[in-house]
């Protein structure tokens, strides 16, 4: 499937423009919720201006949207039913691959991923929490989980399910790598 965000040169732009069109909105309108001028989306979405980490963050609490979902977002079409192994976005990075399924069309209330974890790679010191459940099912290797107090060692075939509020890590455990498909509503990776 071909990626309308291959001009390297103005990548936010486009994927700005796009994500702005996919949820209705006017440039104005985007703005006005972000609480910057008009001129600001306009010129990003031309490529004029390329902004920093800090103005981005302020214009995606627009829809709102975190900078991971922005750059994982793909221009998908809503009926899109089934989607071949090459078009699941990697939205990972190290030790660790999360294949998204969908690409992270807006407006969907569920993200799946094809999580894949070399030995030893986890999703860092600090615990994750936010809105959301999420669940997943162990399909190869061995992953350690930590939910708020609890932590279990989590094989083949075995499940997990929580509110994401509560503070969570993953870690790969044993020599081989790990495989979990799981899910997450709201979509908030």
């Amino acid at each position: 499937m071909s990626n309308s965000f291959d001009d390297p040169e103005n990548e936010v732009g486009l994927r700005l423009r796009a994500l702005r069109l996919s949820r209705g909105l006017s440039q104005r309108a985007l703005a006005k919720a972000a609480g910057v001028t008009n001129s600001t989306i306009s010129l990003i979405e031309s490529g004029q201006m390329n902004p920093s980490v800090g103005a981005l963050k302020r214009v995606l609490k627009g829809f709102p949207i975190g900078i991971a979902e922005f750059f994982a977002f793909e221009a998908t079409p809503d009926d899109q039913v089934f989607f071949a192994a090459e078009e699941l976005k990697e939205i990972g990075k190290g030790g660790l691959s999360y294949r998204q399924v969908g690409g992270g069309a807006p407006g969907r209330s569920l993200q799946i991923l094809h999580e894949t974890y070399r030995p030893g790679a986890s999703t860092g010191s600090v615990l994750l929490s936010h809105e959301g459940e999420e669940g997943g099912i162990v399909i190869k290797g061995r992953i350690e989980i930590t939910v708020g107090d609890q932590r279990k060692i989590l094989g083949p075939g075995d499940a997990y399910l929580f509110d994401s509020r509560r503070p969570h890590s993953f870690r790969a455990v044993g020599k081989d790598e790990c495989v979990v498909i799981s899910a997450c509503t709201p979509p908030t990776f």
